[in-house]
């Protein structure tokens, strides 16, 4: 399968979407963004993985008011790999009630459903270190 434009627009749309429903605190509607089984890997803040709609929505939840107010999605990449699998790759920004910000990297395996472009498996990864870790050697 090659990408097309639109395909690669309506990819990018469908990662812009998670910020607004999340901030809009319309749980109900993440099967517009992810497949009923998605993965959503949090294993990088101490948690397990989560599997499936009902996980996503209920850790959303439980998280209450430690949910940033606003999520912000930048700096996608579209790619295909050779095997036809589609990922994307974004950042993100999380701002708190406080002000402070956080910054993300979402590493998401799409698929294209009957009803449009789907988000299979998504890791999120906080950015903690400036350049990754990478220091200036000798």
């Amino acid at each position: 399968m090659t990408l097309t434009l639109e395909d690669r627009l309506a990819i990018g749309e469908l990662i812009a979407q998670h910020g607004h429903l999340v901030d809009d605190g319309e749980l109900d509607r993440l099967d517009e963004l992810f497949t009923p089984d998605a993965v959503y890997d949090v294993t990088d803040f101490g948690q397990d993985p989560l599997t499936g709609l009902p996980a996503i929505r209920e850790a959303a939840l439980a998280l209450g008011a430690g949910n940033p107010v606003a999520h912000h999605v930048t700096n996608v990449v579209v790619r295909e790999a050779a095997d036809g699998v589609v990922r994307a790759r974004s950042k993100g920004l999380g701002v708190r009630t406080d002000g402070s910000c956080g910054s993300v990297t979402y590493d998401d395996t799409l698929v294209r459903t009957p009803d449009g472009w789907r988000i299979s498996h998504r890791t999120v990864t906080a950015r903690r270190v400036p350049l990754n870790g990478v220091t200036r050697s000798g």
